[in-house]
């Protein structure tokens, strides 16, 4: 079987896409992606390779899903135990715009300095360069989702008065992360909460209504 046909995704077990999911990840942590290969993911699932040349068309399509897959999991627990933050639109809105972006960017950081997030975001990101279909879903599925967050925030603080009413959010909440996103893409410096303080202080500088 060809390993680039169309994944046959009605097939599928639960049980071993989790698994085949929670193989990529680790392997990708431990060895990286260009030594992770579709052999070694099977064997740590427990899996034939030919089941996962079924259900994706490469490994980089298997830690996408894996990576989409992981997150919605932490939501969930997050949810089920009562430490989901952020609210309805999962950025709080305290009324205070900068206490509530320091918190969010702080809570970047973390999952940036993560080794198990770090990883896969790494590779995924490298490899959306490189094959531009896989970029325009690392994008869709797992940028876009969280920069419409900052939207979202953003043009609440504008509706109150607080942020400039000629301001597009979209572009605004690039002063945010793209900050985070090049140190952190680049390892020039640490990336650490007073650092993401920082950000946030200058970015909103350029943002508030003056008194």
């Amino acid at each position: 079987m060809s390993p680039h046909k169309a994944p046959d995704s009605s097939r599928r077990s639960d049980r071993s896409r989790r698994a085949i999911c929670d193989a990529a990840l680790s392997l990708v942590g431990e060895v990286g992606y260009a030594r992770t290969t579709i052999e070694g993911i099977a064997a740590r699932a427990g899996v034939g390779k030919q089941t996962i040349y079924r259900w994706w068309p490469s490994k980089a399509a298997v830690l996408m899903e894996a990576f989409v897959d992981m997150g919605a999991r932490a939501a969930e627990a997050a949810e089920a135990d009562g430490t989901a933050g952020g609210g309805e639109h999962g950025i709080p809105d305290t009324g205070d715009l900068a206490a509530d972006l320091g918190l969010v960017l702080r809570a970047t950081v973390d999952e940036l300095n993560d080794p198990a997030i770090e990883a896969p975001t790494r590779a995924l990101t490298a490899e959306g360069v490189i094959d531009p279909a896989l970029g325009a879903q690392f994008v869709e599925n797992l940028l876009e989702p969280q920069l419409q967050l900052y939207v979202t925030r953003l043009r609440a603080a504008q509706e109150a008065g607080q942020v400039r009413a000629d301001i597009d959010p979209r572009i605004a909440l690039e002063l945010l992360i793209a900050p985070l996103t090049h140190r952190w893409l680049l390892r020039t410096l640490p990336l650490t909460h007073e650092y993401a303080d920082q950000v946030v202080d200058l970015a909103l500088r350029g943002l508030l209504v003056q008194p």
